[in-house]
């Protein structure tokens, strides 16, 4: 943004944002999965990518929890799919399907009557979605908040080699913490 454009403009704030969307694990706060986006994105949209390749990577998923930015059928049929249970709370304009018909809508349908009627039960897993507040507050503090790059290109890269130390630091807290059996070898090797 140019400094003409805050100091004369409309606008005030001469913040440009950028967005890290992923998924972790529950137990070690592990990324399994990142992207990174401009600040005003929507989140919707990103949601598909980061279960597919959670799942092409490896992590077994047995559930999902995700805040109702992610809401919708195929974000829903897409973690079931991967062997997922989906828990996204539904909004408040939300309306089961009733003369609708496919996968989509009867998922949906199905999710919705479980959050309407099991609303303590659904809770329950939807509160692990509080992990991945903790990964985040776990990147900034050790890493900051702020990225220092100039151009756009070295923010992401930026905002992913945080993510990438943020791993590291996971799988050495593991290895002495869980009693974790790290082989990279094999890895090498490949």
């Amino acid at each position: 943004m140019r400094w003409f454009d805050v100091k004369y403009g409309e606008k005030e704030d001469r913040r440009v944002w950028l967005k890290l969307h992923l998924m972790c694990g529950v137990k070690t706060n592990i990324v399994t999965s990142v992207e990174v986006s401009d600040g005003y994105a929507h989140d919707y949209h990103y949601f598909k990518g980061l279960v597919d390749r959670t799942a092409e990577n490896g992590f077994a998923m047995k559930e999902v929890s995700a805040d109702k930015a992610y809401l919708g059928a195929e974000n829903l049929l897409t973690t079931l799919r991967n062997g997922a249970i989906p828990y996204i709370p539904f909004k408040s304009n939300s309306v089961p399907h009733a003369n609708s018909y496919g996968p989509k809508s009867e998922l949906w349908t199905r999710m919705y009557h479980f959050y309407s009627l099991h609303r303590a039960e659904f809770l329950q897993h939807y509160h692990k979605r509080s992990n991945i507040e903790t990964t985040f507050h776990m990147i900034k503090s050790k890493f900051g908040q702020r990225l220092r790059s100039r151009t756009l290109t070295a923010q992401v890269n930026e905002a992913l080699c945080k993510v990438l130390c943020h791993n590291l630091c996971v799988v050495i807290q593991s290895v002495h913490e869980l009693g974790i059996e790290t082989n990279f070898e094999t890895v090498l090797s490949n």
